[in-house]
């Protein structure tokens, strides 16, 4: 037989969906892979036992029903302060992932490079070496996760055609300051460099910061493609809706690599998401309310347990350091806690670039009484001490 793939022959399974898994063997509370354990909300929900009912079955038009991006775009333009077209502007997609991905192929060629922070979402590198691309990396330097300017500069005077930028951060829960954002934006400027976004915790960002997206930037709009989903805002993770944003020319792109890889977005989904969309500023605050007191009890409680960790400025993840418990192999402490503590959690290896063991990622988009529960389990972490 011919041989496989070279792109792919480097790939892994994604670790995240594998804690899942291994979480699942050992009956552990699962704080690896990052979805809600409670309902959507009811509106919602309402809509989506209508539509069963309706005539929403058969596929909408390919880069996202009308009504679902006049929707959208209502709501965009709003939060971001700029009048976006649903005609020429958006496309639906599946998932943010899938945006990601029709973001990245639209507009690299193979062997142009990409830079990526690290530690990141571990689909980013993936999608520039899918596409042909190179992956470089520029460190997040933790706890903080700050860049040095001058090592991004670095990267881009490789040639780099492209930045992902993920704000706020998965895994670290950074949000990067106006101030870091005008830096990346002048430098994208000075060599002439796309920006493609992932914005999908744009609204669980923790006082006192502040989300500023990177297309409303000057001059940023005619080169960000800004990608994010309805997954995390309405705790719908398994419904994989996702869009980019862009100016129409990159749009008409992106819609035709879309065809090509999804065909269109799950018809009865989009439908019934719409009352979401419109949802008031209300909403949007009772989120972060309960996302703000879901993180302020489960610091405490790590830091009563006596886990050292950072303190996530926006998304739901927060990186514990390890380094006290002997391990050389973050997967393997993993695998330990999964069986013998009974919490899952992602090794930080599987988000880093470069070799780090000294981090796994929590998250905490759980009930009150699951975040409990995982943390009276991880009272007895000691046990995994060498």
């Amino acid at each position: 037989m011919r041989p496989l793939s070279e792109r792919t022959a480097h790939f892994t399974d994604s670790v995240i969906r594998r804690m899942t898994r291994i979480s699942n063997k050992y009956g552990a509370v699962n704080l690896s892979q990052g979805f809600p354990d409670f309902k959507p909300p009811e509106e919602i929900l309402k809509r989506l036992r209508e539509v069963t009912e309706e005539d929403f079955h058969q596929y909408s038009i390919t880069w996202g029903a009308k009504d679902t991006r006049e929707a959208l775009a209502a709501k965009q333009s709003h939060y971001m302060g700029m009048d976006i077209d649903p005609e020429s502007e958006i496309v639906i997609t599946a998932g943010s992932t899938e945006a990601m991905m029709a973001a990245m192929m639209s507009i690299v060629n193979p062997g142009d490079k990409v830079v990526v922070f690290s530690p990141f979402y571990e689909n980013y590198g993936a999608d520039a070496i899918l596409s042909g691309a190179v992956p470089v990396y520029v460190p997040l330097n933790p706890p903080e996760y700050d860049f040095d300017p001058n090592v991004l500069e670095d990267a881009f005077r490789q040639g780099a055609k492209a930045l992902v930028l993920c704000n706020p951060s998965n895994p670290s829960g950074k949000v990067f300051s106006r101030e870091e954002l005008l830096t990346i934006a002048e430098l994208a400027e000075k060599y002439d460099a796309y920006v493609i976004t992932d914005e999908v915790y744009e609204h669980i960002v923790y006082a006192p910061y502040k989300h500023v997206y990177f297309a409303t930037l000057p001059g940023m709009r005619k080169r960000t493609i800004s990608c994010s989903s309805l997954s995390k805002t309405y705790s719908i993770t398994g419904w994989r809706l996702g869009y980019t944003i862009a100016p129409a020319e990159i749009t008409d792109r992106i819609r035709k690599v879309h065809d090509f890889l999804t065909v269109g977005a799950a018809a009865p989904l989009q439908e019934a998401v719409i009352p979401g969309l419109q949802f008031g500023q209300d909403y949007y605050d009772e989120l972060l309310a309960v996302y703000t007191h879901k993180r302020d009890l489960f610091l405490k409680g790590l830091d009563d347990i006596g886990l050292k960790h950072n303190i996530p400025q926006g998304a739901y993840y927060v990186m514990v350091d390890i380094s006290d418990y002997g391990y050389d192999d973050d997967l393997k402490f993993c695998e330990d806690l999964a069986e013998k503590v009974k919490v899952g959690a992602v090794p930080g290896s599987s988000f880093f670039s470069e070799p780090e063991n000294r981090y796994i990622r929590f998250h905490f988009a759980k009930k009150d009484e699951t975040l409990q529960a995982a943390l009276e389990n991880l009272s007895d972490i000691g046990k995994l001490k060498k």
